[in-house]
Parts: C-alpha cells; structure tokens; sequence
C-alpha cells in the first residue's frame, strides 16, 4: 500500500509534460506584482483614491491617522503578495522537477522557490527607482523576502501534516 507522499510523487512523475499548466498562475501573480509596481498604483495614486472613498463612505478622517493605516496597508499587500508569488512558484518548480524522494515537500522546491521571489522583489524595488512617483528601497525587497520564507515554512507544516494524514476513506491498520 503507498502512503499518500508516494502517491502524490507518482503523480508528480507523470507531469512534466503538463507541468506548464502549474506556471499559469505564477505567471499571472507576476504580472500583478508588475502592474503594481507602476506609477498608477503608487501610494500617493492609491492614497487619494481610498482616502476619497472612505471619507464618502464614512465621513471625515483624520489624514495622519489615515497616512499611518495607508502605510501599514501598504506593507501587509507586500507580505501578502510575495508570500502568494513563493508558494505559486512552489506549485509550479515541484510541477517542473520532481523529486522521488521529496513527497509533497521538498527543501530544492522551497529554495528555488524563495530564491525566484526574493530575485523578483529585488528586481521589483530596483524597477521602482526608476519611477519618480515610487520609491524602491532595499528594505521592502527583505520585507518581500521575509514573506516568502513565512510562505516556505507554512507549505513546509502543512504539507508535512499533510503526507502524514491518511486519505480520506482508507483504513489504517494499528500495530
């Protein structure tokens, strides 16, 4: 009988030929890291346009106290965007080479993985010094980075809690 990591690495073993599929959405996830890193989206753009709907929608708001929630706004869309960008590039680098023994974890997976997502970050903030409305800064690249070895470390917990929880529906003999 094989355990539920046997199973899902025969499986892996059959996909490279279909592992493209798995890179769709880190494709996408990376062209909306992209649009988000233009002049559009930038804090003042994004600052008038939700301070204008919030006053219309909740009447006055103290503008330092709205500055401060903007920022930390801002910073948690970084933690949250990066750590979706590692774990779709996850998906798609254990898609693309699998690992007999690896299961549904493997650390080669989690590392391209952080490693891609950290190189995107950089490249991302060095982007944005070229953009008089943004500002790249080196502290928001390990802001990003810090978000995808989180990401890595919460694939890694349940991915492990995972390979040891026996399907649904299959009896498991006790010894």
């Amino acid at each position: 009988m094989h355990t539920p990591a046997e199973l899902e690495t025969r499986k892996h073993r059959n996909l490279p030929s279909g592992a493209w599929k798995q890179w769709i959405p880190a494709i996408v996830w990376l062209g909306i890291i992209a649009f988000e890193s233009t002049d559009l989206l930038s804090a003042e753009h994004t600052g008038k346009l939700l301070y204008t709907w919030l006053t219309r929608l909740f009447g006055r708001i103290d503008p330092v106290a709205f500055a401060f929630w903007h920022h930390y706004l801002r910073k948690t869309g970084h933690v949250v965007g990066y750590a979706i960008l590692s774990y779709l590039l996850f998906r798609a680098w254990r898609a693309t080479l699998p690992l007999v023994s690896a299961g549904l974890w493997g650390f080669r997976w989690a590392l391209i993985s952080f490693l891609s997502t950290a190189a995107v970050a950089s490249l991302d903030e060095w982007h944005q010094t070229f953009i008089p409305a943004r500002t790249g800064t080196v502290r928001d690249a390990v802001l990003d980075s810090a978000a995808a070895i989180v990401a890595q470390v919460i694939l890694y917990t349940v991915l492990r809690y995972k390979s040891r929880k026996p399907f649904a529906g299959t009896l498991t003999r006790k010894a």
